[in-house]
């Protein structure tokens, strides 16, 4: 997978959904948030929860796109919001090139 902030420049959601998930991204709280979309396990590190959840957005973006009835618009933003903070996180912790 490229940089994060790479892949999130390139991915190609309805605006609706963009602009719902930026507006999102001043409540969220990693701990509490990470919890609830990845249950069950610890909380990782920023490069790993940003993988793990652009995994599952696209999962998420599957289903939206299939038309699938268990499709939540909801989930969807949260997961959008994540991993909109978690590119910036992992993007962060990156080495710098010299």
């Amino acid at each position: 997978m490229t940089d994060p902030q790479t892949y999130i420049a390139s991915l190609r959601r309805p605006r609706l959904l963009v602009r719902a998930a930026r507006l999102g991204l001043a409540d969220y709280n990693r701990d509490r948030w990470l919890r609830r979309l990845m249950p069950g396990e610890a909380t990782p590190r920023p490069g790993q929860a940003f993988h793990a959840l652009a995994e599952r957005e696209d999962i998420m973006n599957q289903s939206r796109l299939n038309g699938d009835a268990a499709y939540s618009v909801a989930r969807h933003i949260e997961l959008l919001i994540a991993l909109i903070d978690e590119s910036k996180l992992a993007e962060s912790r990156m080495p710098k090139a010299a």
